[in-house]
């Protein structure tokens, strides 16, 4: 059997992205029942709004699913405390290390996969006691890494012995493939879910992920050292005029404020943070979840 099936209790080996904002309880809910792993982003959110989404999540499925827990959040150790009473299947953990959180989670019986960009740090997690890693290439929408899913994830899967899930560039049925050629165990879907029919997402946001052609993801926010992946608007160029303008830190974090939830909420995709992959310019419908998670899968082995 398919290992991250067997560690998760799922059909299909294909995990939910933790996107802010966009991955929210009806999301992960409809992934978990189309047979995937669906994950509730924590994001930026307060404590409680997490426990909330877990319990709205569990009137959804009986399936497993997931909280991903964005470190940098500044709420990120209350957050873990409600993980651990609430008790979803699946922690996943992204911008930073988890390390301190393991020991409560795997006490808890929730298992740990954090996202890792480098061959050092998938090591340190394996080391840390992590139960699978996400090994996530810079294709991918939103926080990103240096290298492609191409180069890192043949070379973290030679390196630790946890099953890893490829993450970043999977649009449909071939890259599956190409992710098992590489050694993977599965795959992490971000972009194509955004335009599932369950995603909450403003149709405004979604239509500019099917509209987006090869080269609109672009990468903005470099220079201050947190490089995000979105498709190209007027916010992505004012990004560039500071970063090029050698603007201070504060000033282009400033920039960034609330912009996801413009994107989100409002449907304003000029000014609004539109996180989205490379894969964007492949995606060519809204469907349903389990749909879309069917399409990865035909006619592949796993």
């Amino acid at each position: 059997m398919n290992r991250i099936c067997e560690l998760l209790g799922i059909k299909y080996p294909i995990i939910q992205g933790g996107m802010a904002w966009v991955a929210t309880a009806e999301l992960a809910a409809a992934v978990s029942n189309g047979g995937g792993l669906g994950l509730i982003a924590a994001g930026g959110a307060p404590a409680e709004v997490v426990r909330e989404q877990i319990k709205k999540a569990r009137t959804l499925t009986d399936k497993p699913f997931g909280v991903n827990v964005m470190l940098m959040n500044p709420n990120a150790d209350e957050i873990m405390r409600v993980i651990i009473e609430e008790k979803p299947a699946v922690v996943a953990t992204g911008a930073g290390n988890p390390g301190k959180y393991i020991a409560g989670l795997k006490e808890a019986g929730i298992k740990i996969m954090p996202v890792i960009a480098s061959v050092a740090m998938a090591k340190r997690m394996e080391k840390a006691g992590a139960d699978a890693v996400i090994a996530e290439g810079t294709e991918a929408g939103g926080h990103i890494g240096e290298l492609t899913t191409m180069v890192l994830t043949p070379q973290v899967v030679d390196a630790v012995s946890i099953p890893v899930i490829s993450a970043g560039g999977y649009a449909d049925s071939r890259g599956t493939r190409a992710a098992f050629a590489l050694g993977a165990d599965g795959i992490q879907v971000g972009t194509r879910f955004i335009c599932s029919t369950e995603c909450l997402a403003h149709e405004n946001y979604k239509n500019a992920v099917l509209k987006a052609k090869d080269r609109d993801a672009v990468v903005t926010g470099r220079s201050t050292g947190a490089p995000v992946r979105a498709l190209k608007n007027k916010l992505t160029r004012e990004y560039d005029r500071l970063e090029k303008e050698g603007a201070s830190f504060e000033e282009i974090e400033a920039l960034g404020v609330g912009g996801l939830r413009r994107a989100f909420e409002e449907g304003d995709v000029q000014t609004g943070s539109l996180m989205a992959g490379q894969s964007a310019a492949m995606v060519k419908a809204i469907e349903p979840c389990a749909d879309i998670i069917q399409d990865y899968f035909k006619g592949v082995e796993f």
